[in-house]
Order: C-alpha cells, then structure tokens, then sequence
C-alpha cells in the first residue's frame, strides 16, 4: 500500500513540475506567454510564488524518487559487486601463485 501512495505522489508531482515549469516566463516569455499569460493569472503577477511552487515540487519529486528506491525489495539489484563475496573471497585467491603467475599456472 505505502509503494502504491509513494507512485502516486512521484507521478503527480512529475506532472504538476512539468505543467509549473513550462507556465512560467522565463527570459524570452516562453510558453507562459502562448498560454495568455495563465501562470500570472494562476500564481499572482510575482514570480517569487511560482519558484517556490517549483523548488516544492521539486524536493517531492526527488524525495518521492528516494523514498521508492528504498521501500523497493530489490534496491541493490542493479550493481554487479556482492560486498560480501569480495571481502571473504579476495583474501583466499591467488594464495599458492606468484605475483607475476596467472592463478591458474601451477609453481614449482
């Protein structure tokens, strides 16, 4: 159930971040201006408001994002390294071989 709420609050705080984002005016008026100027009508003329909207979105969108890497059962499924293995295995390897022998040439 927590898994389900936290895909909930990643997708919706993606969409509102791309809808703020692309109403707001930035240097060259941007989509804010093609939309008739809909971001100061929704956010007040300031556009101190909307970058706090942004920066807020933002922090769920990347907290919601940690949130479900950690809840997940597999969060260590991507990586290559066993830390255990290395730890117990790199001390045994190589024991009876030169330094210069690969590990599978006998010595004498």
């Amino acid at each position: 159930m927590l898994s389900v709420l936290l895909y909930l609050l990643f997708f919706a705080s993606a969409l509102l971040l791309i809808l703020v984002v692309l109403v707001q005016e930035g240097k060259g008026g941007g989509l804010g201006g093609a939309l008739g100027g809909a971001g100061a009508e929704t956010f007040g003329v300031r556009a101190g408001g909307v970058n706090r909207v942004t920066f807020i979105l933002f922090g769920v969108f990347v907290l919601s994002a940690l949130a479900l890497h950690w809840t997940s059962d597999d969060a260590n499924a991507g990586t290559n390294v066993n830390f255990a293995d290395t730890v117990n295995g790199a001390e045994g390897e190589g024991a009876g071989a030169g330094a210069g022998d690969p590990a599978g040439t006998p010595t004498e």
